[in-house]
């Protein structure tokens, strides 16, 4: 009898704890972890994304950088924190992709998925002074020698890799990579002809294409950029299973309560919706996403099975 009451009281009491931290969430500063450098798509989503937060929550939200591999770093000190919905990753696709080329830092079974905030197409771009005018005149000419032609990245792994990789097996072309240390080196050795071709992010590339500078020839994701209504995509191109999915996401330490879960989810899909956020989204390229949990956990896990099978197919290997 005695152990039945302890029981029964100790039942009451861990449900009760349980309420009162559903119940106090936020209690203190929300951290919302970016892996890469202020100024990037992701970095500039995730400031938007806290200022609407933070008037909803009550707390204050602030965007802390963690930067190195591919996200790694800030990725895997959320996967450590105290699963309280206090510490928040925002991560990119590059979530499906980086642990894999560099298994060890961060397993993807540590974070668990929370809220999509958007997705932000790349941009096949070429210099003007080149003479590619469509996406078949450069793959004619990929063809006709291959290994010939010179496209960059911006390093290995990176959403620019993955979308080139999709577009090159799709195409059927071999040409020379050239893994850079980042966009803007990527991107000057195509202005300055060294290289043929870059998939860039869009408001990377929007100055010099309304300059002459750059040509864009397609767009590779789902759907067109809004930054580029005009320019068609690499599907609609005629180049099939040839888009990547470069998405932005907010994820959290996977033993995190799933009560808090689901408040993040509702409050990251009220702040995107925002009529003024999606109008600061799209000035940046970036089409605002909102999806369901069950839904962004679905995607994770196709996504994790195709790109490994990419990273195979293309013989992707960490530096």
């Amino acid at each position: 009898m005695l152990k039945r009451v302890c029981w029964t009281l100790l039942c009451a009491v861990s449900l009760a704890a349980g309420v009162a931290t559903g119940q106090t969430y936020p209690s203190r500063t929300i951290h919302l972890v970016s892996g890469v450098t202020p100024g990037s798509a992701s970095d500039t989503t995730a400031r938007i994304i806290a200022e609407k937060m933070q008037a909803s929550m009550g707390q204050p939200v602030i965007v802390e950088n963690k930067l190195g591999a591919g996200g790694l770093i800030g990725a895997s000190y959320v996967a450590k924190a105290e699963p309280d919905g206090h510490i928040i990753s925002i991560y990119t696709s590059a979530f499906t992709v980086a642990p894999l080329i560099s298994p060890g830092p961060l397993d993807p079974s540590e974070l668990a998925p929370v809220a999509t905030i958007g997705v932000v197409p790349t941009v096949l771009v070429v210099s003007t002074a080149k003479n590619y005018k469509t996406v078949a005149d450069l793959v004619a000419a990929a063809k006709a020698k291959p290994g010939g032609l010179v496209a960059t990245t911006a390093g290995i792994g990176s959403s620019t890799h993955m979308q080139l990789e999709r577009f090159r097996i799709s195409a059927g072309i071999d040409v020379l990579q050239i893994p850079m240390k980042g966009a803007p080196d990527a991107l000057t050795e195509v202005l300055t002809g060294r290289a043929d071709f870059y998939f860039a992010l869009p408001f990377q590339v929007g100055p010099q294409v309304k300059e002459g500078k750059l040509r864009a020839l397609a767009v590779g994701a789902a759907k067109r950029s809004p930054l580029f209504p005009d320019v068609p995509t690499t599907v609609e191109a005629g180049y099939q299973n040839s888009d990547y999915n470069f998405w932005i996401g907010a994820l959290v330490a996977a033993k995190t309560p799933r009560n808090i879960v689901a408040r993040l989810n509702k409050e990251i899909n009220a702040a995107v919706a925002a009529p003024d956020v999606r109008e600061r989204f799209l000035k940046l390229g970036v089409d605002p996403l909102s999806m369901s949990l069950p839904d962004f956990e679905a995607m994770i896990k196709q996504e994790l099975v195709a790109n490994a099978q990419l990273i195979k197919a293309a013989g992707i290997k960490a530096n």
